[in-house]
């Protein structure tokens, strides 16, 4: 079920069309204003506007023409304000502190001409400022005007459409995949807001690196015996100082983080409230296409990924005679295992209820990862020239935000494993940084090196997370039901104990749990194929991007699987509906108890599917809201078995049990 906001912002947009379209044409205002440009989110606001479009509450070529208007009429405005100050916009607060705000803009125009007034509405950090420039530099209103007013049609169209398409699909997607899309959203905003961290955080740093090094060295020279020892690690003569400086402040902030994380798991006794909370959440989101996908990116922070990365990175090395940075590529891989190793030993933190031994505090992969990444980053950036210096550690953040990420889904480790291992791999490789920044100034050609490390990385990679995904997913499964029942009892009553529904907040997912079978699967699939009856084997990724394809005919598209309590469908049979569109659908999943005598039990639901085909884009089989004709062609294929029919007690409705064991068949 959609939250009460959501609800109640949904019901007034659509009682207030037009004031919509306001909003709309304020978020674009707004964020073409020169200054105000910078701060306004309109991204993820367009977003939302545009997944109201797609969901039927705006219409859409007003929501585009309303957001086009406001961005050209902010566009006029920040025009007009360029032209009315001129020159004199430099010294105004704040770019008289900020003045790269307008340098940039100023050399993209410069070098671009009318051509930047069009480019520069899609481009973020220069959007604000080129129609200021443009002013300031007397361009006239009539060459302005036409690619102005066309770049904010085209600007708004595509930011809208994202928006759009989600929300034209979200139906569908919701019914039969929406674990799969929040997993891969979590992870797109995962790996988004370290990847921001990461390069705003170099860009603060690159901008500030000479006033940190003269605060630095006024430092010392106030503190001479403290200082003595930071002095002989700056030397403003040295280019390299600058950086040192960096990797000295982040050192400090890094290690205050890390002891602080690590004070309060100790004070806590182990992990955190919102361990426990996002552990649970994690579970919630298990489907067995993200379980596949997941797995694979976890083992990419395996010995066999990573350790053959560090080994042509050292081959390399010694075969170059660089012997100071092999010595230091080393260290950091070596004493980050033994780090690891004895902190694990050390601290006791009791593990996630689904991880089994060798996974704790820190995570060993994800301390591992953020080393050799890391290390590598400070081995190469600096011979990178200017602003391409921040790729490396780009990467670095990157690939451990999806290894970390895999392994909190999957419930191998706390967030609090993972922060702490990230954290205690920065802090070593910054000490490291620093001690190799400090003896090494000779620079070599890295180029080579680094198509080495990655290329070797990406090949393990592949080879290596195939055959490595099902073996750790199996050590990851659903533990087995702690409540039994006896098989009588079940068979005569206790059926009525199981779940009616699914239990989905979304009431379009509750679907009903109207089929319960005990014993061996295999007579009730040959009883079923004996009707028409097929199984489809569980969807894979391929089968999955095949739903893309609009050439094929319905009976060619996958149905998706769906979980029970984080458990991937035992069965799913198929049977042609009345139309090529349509579907019979029966699926099975261990059921949430267990039979005393261990006879297997299975819970299904029996539904009617419909091919749906949001905006002609992707083809999805969703259920449909009335499914009684599918549940009377499965109750007629399994009449062999003498199946009971009663309605539930929580809501009266049927539920068909049966047993396929030739047990005895006792009334109720």
């Amino acid at each position: 079920m959609e939250p009460a906001w959501l609800e109640t912002a949904t019901a007034w947009i659509s009682a207030h069309p037009l004031a919509a379209g306001a909003i709309a044409f304020l978020i674009a205002f707004c964020d073409a204003l020169v200054i105000l440009g910078i701060v306004v989110p309109a991204l993820p606001l367009l977003f939302a506007v545009g997944a109201l479009v797609g969901l039927g509450h705006i219409n859409g070529p007003y929501a585009v023409t309303c957001a086009a208007l406001g961005a050209f009429a902010g566009d006029l405005l920040s025009y007009w304000v360029g032209r009315r100050w001129g020159p004199g916009l430099r010294q105004a607060w704040p770019f008289s502190r900020y003045p790269q705000w307008l340098t940039r803009s100023e050399a993209m125009f410069r070098r671009h001409g009318i051509k930047s007034i069009f480019t520069a509405r899609f481009v973020g950090a220069v959007r604000p400022f080129v129609p200021a420039i443009a002013g300031m530099l007397h361009m006239p209103a009539k060459r302005y005007v036409p690619p102005s007013l066309a770049a904010s049609f085209l600007w708004a169209g595509l930011f809208l459409a994202p928006g759009w398409v989600l929300g034209a699909s979200y139906d569908a997607v919701a019914a039969v995949a929406d674990r799969l899309a929040m997993v891969l959203g979590s992870l797109v905003v995962a790996v988004a807001l370290v990847w921001a961290c990461v390069l705003y955080t170099w860009r603060w740093f690159a901008e500030h690196a000479d006033a940190l090094l003269a605060k630095a060295l006024a430092w010392t020279r106030a503190h001479p015996r403290l200082g003595r020892y930071a002095a002989a690690v700056m030397d403003p003569n040295r280019p390299e100082s600058p950086s040192l400086v960096i990797l000295g402040v982040c050192l400090l902030g890094i290690g205050w983080a890390w002891f602080t994380l690590a004070g309060m798991l100790l004070a806590n006794g182990g992990p955190l409230a919102i361990d426990h909370r996002l552990n649970a959440f994690m579970w919630t989101l298990r489907n067995p296409l993200a379980d596949r996908l997941m797995a694979a990116l976890a083992s990419l922070g395996d010995p066999a990924t990573l350790g053959a990365a560090a080994s042509v990175t050292m081959g390399y090395l010694l075969w170059r005679r660089r012997w100071m940075a092999a010595a230091h590529w080393l260290a950091a891989i070596v004493f980050g295992l033994v780090l690891t190793t004895v902190l694990e030993a050390v601290v006791t933190m009791p593990r996630p209820p689904t991880a089994p031994a060798g996974f704790g505090f820190p995570s060993v992969a994800v301390t591992m990862t953020t080393i050799i990444f890391g290390f590598f980053a400070v081995l190469i950036a600096r011979e990178l020239p200017g602003r391409n210096r921040v790729w490396p550690y780009l990467v670095a953040g990157a690939v451990t935000t999806v290894i970390g990420f895999a392994r909190l889904y999957l419930g191998a480790h706390w967030l609090s494993d993972l922060v702490g291992g990230t954290l205690l791999g920065i802090l070593w490789l910054l000490v490291l940084g620093i001690a190799y920044r400090r003896h090494v100034a000779r620079s070599f050609w890295m180029r080579p090196l680094a198509w080495a490390f990655y290329g070797t990385f990406v090949l393990a990679a592949a080879w290596h997370a195939p055959h490595a995904a099902d073996p750790l997913l199996a050590k990851f499964a659903a533990p087995p039901p702690t409540q039994v029942l006896v098989t009588q009892d079940w068979w005569l009553r206790d059926w009525s104990r199981l779940p009616e529904r699914r239990n989905e907040n979304d009431v379009r997912r509750r679907w009903p749990l109207d089929v319960q079978v005990a014993g061996p699967l295999a007579p009730l699939r040959e009883a079923m194929e004996a009707e028409g009856w097929h199984v489809q084997p569980q969807a894979d990724w391929i089968q999955t991007i095949g739903l893309l394809d609009s050439g094929r005919g319905p009976g060619e598209y996958p149905v998706l699987p769906a979980t029970l309590d984080a458990r991937a469908e035992a069965l799913l049979m198929l049977r042609e509906g009345a139309t090529p569109d349509e579907l019979h659908a029966l699926r099975l999943w261990p059921a949430p108890v267990a039979l005393a005598d261990g006879t297997a039990l299975w819970i299904g639901t029996a539904q009617t599917l419909q091919l749906d085909r949001p905006l002609n884009v992707v083809s999805l089989w969703r259920p449909a809201p009335d499914s009684d004709a599918t549940y009377a062609l499965v109750r007629e294929a399994l009449q062999r078995f003498a199946p009971l029919e009663q309605p539930h007690p929580t809501g009266g409705m049927p539920v068909l049990r049966l047993r396929t064991d030739n047990g005895p068949a006792l009334s109720p």
